[in-house]
Formats: structure tokens, C-alpha cells, sequence
């Protein structure tokens, strides 16, 4: 069966509008060990807290992407109430550049989606989780996030975990300052990222929403 046919399907079963969000996650080898075990951990609170809102289970999507050796599209868009959260493992360099013009590929053929099936949406979201820099040509995908966001069809968020290159995620996230995360803190990270989309999927489409401060796991 086609991906088109699956959403007619899907869409018809579930007409509530959708908040997508793509998880870019950094899985190179620097991440090994304990941050790669509280990430997953994260994620799993993720996933627990999302379904435990049985609005936010209905209308928020998730898509996972990650990068290491490459950028590999791990989830493609599915509803809340059906994420669930992998185990991933770290291994290999940095290809963040390929990885956010994967998401924005991604998020450009869901909203095409959408349209097709009369469903409306919510301003899609990237949230990028790095501990380093791109090894690989970033420049063109910091473009295309700029321009995204300056027509409104995208927000773009960037946490760095301790050893991120602040300045160059600055160079590419414009519109938010990167945040550096505090420690290894994910679960309130996750948490605090739930919540967000929660309130989003609360909210009428097209309606500014206030977003709780990152306090708790963002370090000043």
C-alpha cells in the first residue's frame, strides 16, 4: 500500500489537526555512555508524557531523525498515542547539515500531506539535540532553516549538551538563541519539550502560545 492511501486511511480515522515535531538527535561517537543512556531515557519520558494527555496523543506527530555515521530518517510521522521510543546507540561524526535537510524534506512532504487530506496544522517544529559541530556542509541547511523560519512555516529549536559549538548552532538557529543544556538533564528537557507541545495542541490553529521557560534543565 502507498504512504498516500496510509494517510487517506489514517486521516480518515483521526481528522484532528496535527502539531509535527522532528527530533534531530546527535548520535556521534561523543555521545557514548552515560549521554546516550540518559537520552534514551529522556525519550522514553517523552513518549509517556505525550500519551498521557489524550489530546496531545491525537493531534501531536512526532518524527525521528538522527545522526551519526549519517542522517537516518529512525520514525517517520506517526501520532503521539503510536510513538514509541527507541533504544539508539552513538557511532561516528557529525553530518548535521544532511540531517536538518532531511527534516525539512520531511516536514515539507508531511504538510503536502496534510493539504491533500484537508487537515489542518499547527507550525511545525525541529528540535536539534547536539554536543558538537557539523562535519559536514551546514551552510546551505542554516539557509533554509532562516528562511523557513522567516515565513513562519517552521520553529527551530537547538540544545546543546556540553561540548556543542554554541557560536555555529547560533550561525544556523537565528531566530531562537541555542540553549545548553544543563548537565546531562534530558528527562526534564523531554519533559519540558511535552509540555510545550501539549500546550500547543491545546490551542487553536494559528494561535500565539505562550511556552514555559526552559528552567530546570537549561543552563544560564
Amino acid at each position: 500500500m502507498t504512504n498516500s492511501y496510509l494517510d487517506q486511511v489514517e486521516f480518515a480515522d483521526n481528522p484532528e489537526p496535527r502539531c509535527p515535531c522532528v527530533l534531530l538527535l546527535d548520535l556521534s561517537s561523543s555521545m557514548s555512555g552515560e549521554p546516550i543512556r540518559q537520552l534514551n531515557e529522556g525519550l522514553r519520558l517523552f513518549e509517556g508524557a505525550l500519551q498521557a494527555d489524550p489530546l496531545a496523543a491525537v493531534r501531536v506527530e512526532v518524527a525521528l531523525i538522527t545522526f551519526g555515521s549519517q542522517a537516518t530518517l529512525v520514525q517517520d510521522f506517526v501520532t503521539a498515542s503510536h510513538f514509541r521510543a527507541p533504544t539508539l546507540l552513538a557511532a561516528g561524526s557529525t553530518p548535521m547539515g544532511a540531517a536538518i535537510n532531511l527534516a525539512l524534506d520531511q516536514l515539507r512532504q508531511r504538510k503536502e500531506s496534510y493539504r491533500r487530506n484537508g487537515i489542518s496544522y499547527y507550525r511545525p517544529w525541529i528540535f536539534l539535540i547536539t554536543d558538537g559541530e557539523p562535519t559536514d556542509e551546514w551552510q546551505s541547511a542554516a539557509r533554509r532553516v532562516q528562511q523557513e523560519e522567516a515565513s513562519r512555516s517552521v520553529a527551530f529549536f537547538a540544545v546543546g549538551v556540553q561540548g556543542a559549538n554554541l557560536q555555529k548552532l547560533g550561525q544556523i538557529s537565528t531566530t531562537r538563541t541555542p540553549v545548553l543544556l544543563k548537565g546531562l538533564n534530558f528527562g526534564e528537557m523531554f519533559l519540558w519539550l511535552s509540555q510545550s507541545l501539549t500546550t500547543v495542541s491545546h490551542s487553536q490553529v494559528g494561535e500565539q502560545v505562550p511556552l514555559p521557560p526552559p528552567t530546570g534543565w537549561s543552563a544560564v
